[in-house]
């Protein structure tokens, strides 16, 4: 700022962001002893804000990234769902907060990672009749599984959806067919009474709806967040 020449100040123009007062307050001053023209963001919204809420701001910096033991558990959270999304594994059942089985498409790895992102570490297994179940699915506390269903009309719709989206032929292949989905819901059905799970029909259910009632479901402690 020093270098600059009175007649190129004219033509500049500093956008701040700066939160902290006096490092702005410092900025602001020494663009208008050079002539040059400035506009602070955050400040007017952060007055206004105050304003309105009755609050003084606390003026920290990245305080939105706060890292601290929260943030990290989340981050944890994360891993854990992408390492064990979609029975890529099952050696992290055992260390699970909470366990969703069900049929394909019915949310089970958006729920997984919106439940991580309350530091909640989550698991999904898919239900199909070809594939054994792993043991340890029947050693783990019941009150971490959660069993995921859906209307089969609604199911057949989404799988359909998916094929599209894919541009695979219906005729391919049995995903979409009613014949087929009606024997998946059975079976799984079967799966999760044999489990005595909790079973949440997520049929036009927000996967925000579904998550609240899994994190009622396993004891999660809502008033420290």
């Amino acid at each position: 700022m020093n270098n600059l020449k009175d007649k190129d100040s004219k033509n500049i123009l500093i956008v701040s962001t700066i939160v902290l007062v006096d490092v702005r307050e410092f900025l602001i001053e020494r663009c208008i002893q050079r002539g040059i023209n400035i506009i602070n963001i955050l400040g007017p919204c952060i007055s206004t804000i105050s304003r309105m809420i009755g609050k003084q701001p606390d003026y920290k910096p990245g305080a939105v990234w706060k890292m601290d033991d929260d943030y990290f558990k989340r981050i944890e959270a994360m891993e854990f769902a992408i390492q064990y999304d979609d029975s890529k594994s099952y050696n992290g059942l055992k260390n699970a907060d909470v366990v969703l089985i069900g049929l394909s498409r019915t949310s089970k790895t958006p729920l997984c990672m919106y439940l991580a992102n309350k530091g909640i570490k989550a698991l999904n297994i898919p239900l199909m009749p070809e594939i054994p179940l792993p043991d340890d699915l029947f050693e783990i506390d019941r009150k971490r599984i959660v069993g995921l269903t859906i209307d089969p009309l609604q199911l057949m719709e989404i799988r359909k959806h998916r094929l599209i989206k894919i541009k695979t032929a219906f005729k391919e292949i049995e995903y979409a067919n009613g014949e087929r989905i009606l024997n998946e819901l059975e079976f799984a059905d079967r799966v999760m009474r044999r489990l005595g799970c909790k079973i949440i029909d997520v049929t036009k259910r927000a996967i925000e709806d579904t998550a609240l009632i899994i994190m009622e479901t396993i004891g999660y402690n809502f008033d420290n967040k």
